[in-house]
C-alpha cells in the first residue's frame, strides 16, 4: 500500500511539471508569510457595558445608549406637554398644581427610568410617605428621574431660578408652584426659603432639596449648604435623607453614555426637628452629612475631610 500510494504521490508530481510549459527556470516560491488574524469581536453584551471603565464602551453601548437618551427625551417633552396644558387649566388653584406636578412627575419619573433600563433596589420605603424635608446627595442626572418618581405627592422642589430656562420642564417646573432661589444673592436667597417654609407648613406639604446645592463632578459627597437646616427649623418638619448610590456610574458628568448600572435607594429613618435650636446649626450639618458618609459606598465617599459647611445660606 505505501508504495502505491508513492508511486501515485510521485506521478502527480511529473504531471504537474509536464504541464509547467514555462521556458523559464523553475523559481524556488517564497515561504508564504503568515497573514495577522483580526479578532472580530462580537458586539458587547449589557454586562460589558456596565463594567467597562472607557467612556464609550464600545459602538453597541453607545448606540443603545443614544436610542435610550433620544426616546427619554421624546418622552419627556410629550409628558410635560400635556401636564403643561393641565397645569395652564389649574392656573387659579396653585396647591392643586403642585401635587399634579407630582402626579407628572411620578409616570414621567417611572418611565424615564423603565427606558434607561437600570435596575433600581429600593430599601426602606416604610419612611417614603412621610410629610418631611427629603434630602439627596446629588450625583448624575439620573437623580432628577429618581426623586421625581419616588417623592410623595404634596411635595414640594427647590432650585436655582435658572431652571426656568429649560425647555418646558422649566416653564412647568414654575406652573407647578415649586420654589426657584436666586443662589448669587444670599439675602433673597433666605427671604425665598422663609416663604417656602410658610407655605409648606400652611400647606400641609413636604419639601425635596439637595443639600450639597449642586451635583457631584466625580460622584463623591460635596460640602453641605446650610439652607435645609434653616427649613428644618421654621417647619419643624422631620428630615428624610435619601442615599442614591450607583447613579454616579450610570450617567457620569459631562457624558452622553448612559450604563445599566445597577441603583440603590435608600430611605432612612426620619431624624425629628421638633427640638432643634438655631444656635446648633453647624451641630445639624455635621449630624447629617457624617450619616451620609456612613451609609454611602467607598467610592462615593469624600476622599478627605472637607468642611461640612459654606457660607451659602441657600
Amino acid at each position: 500500500m505505501d508504495s502505491a500510494g508513492s508511486g501515485s504521490f510521485l506521478r502527480n508530481r511529473r504531471f504537474d511539471n509536464f504541464f509547467n510549459t514555462s521556458s523559464e527556470p523553475h523559481v524556488k516560491e517564497p515561504p508564504k508569510v503568515p497573514v495577522k488574524q483580526v479578532e472580530h469581536r462580537p458586539p458587547r453584551t449589557n454586562k460589558e457595558c456596565v463594567d467597562s471603565d472607557d467612556d464609550d464602551g464600545g459602538w453597541f453601548c453607545v448606540l443603545i445608549s443614544w436610542v435610550r437618551i433620544v426616546t427619554c427625551f421624546v418622552t419627556m417633552m410629550v409628558t410635560t406637554f400635556i401636564w403643561a396644558l393641565i397645569m395652564v387649566l389649574l392656573l387659579p388653584w396653585p396647591y392643586k398644581r403642585i401635587r399634579q406636578g407630582n402626579v407628572y412627575g411620578h409616570i414621567t419619573g417611572r418611565l424615564l427610568m423603565w427606558i434607561l433600563g437600570n435596575p433600581i433596589k429600593i430599601e426602606g420605603t416604610e419612611f417614603s410617605n412621610e410629610r418631611a424635608i427629603y434630602i439627596s446627595n446629588h450625583a448624575s442626572p439620573i437623580d432628577i428621574f429618581l426623586i421625581m418618581w419616588l417623592t410623595p405627592t404634596g411635595t414640594v422642589g427647590i432650585a436655582k431660578k435658572e431652571i426656568i430656562w429649560y425647555p418646558l420642564f422649566g416653564q412647568l417646573y414654575v406652573l407647578a408652584k415649586h420654589i426657584r432661589i436666586d443662589r448669587s444673592n444670599p439675602s433673597a436667597a433666605i427671604k425665598s426659603m422663609k416663604e417656602a417654609a410658610r407655605a409648606v407648613v400652611e400647606n400641609k406639604l413636604s419639601l425635596i432639596i439637595f443639600p450639597e446645592g449642586t451635583r457631584s463632578k466625580n460622584g463623591r459627597l460635596l460640602p453641605f449648604k446650610k439652607g435645609f437646616i434653616h427649613l428644618a427649623l421654621q417647619s419643624r418638619l422631620p428630615i428624610v435623607p435619601m442615599v442614591l448610590t450607583g447613579t454616579h456610574r450610570a450617567w457620569r458628568n459631562g457624558s452622553l453614555h448612559v450604563r445599566p448600572t445597577p441603583i440603590t435607594v435608600k430611605y432612612l429613618p426620619p431624624i425629628s426637628t421638633t427640638d432643634w435650636t438655631a444656635n446648633k446649626v453647624d451641630d445639624y450639618m455635621t449630624m447629617l452629612r457624617d450619616i451620609y458618609v456612613k451609609n454611602l459606598p467607598e467610592p462615593q465617599k469624600p476622599l478627605v475631610q472637607e468642611g461640612t459647611i459654606t457660607g451659602s445660606n441657600s
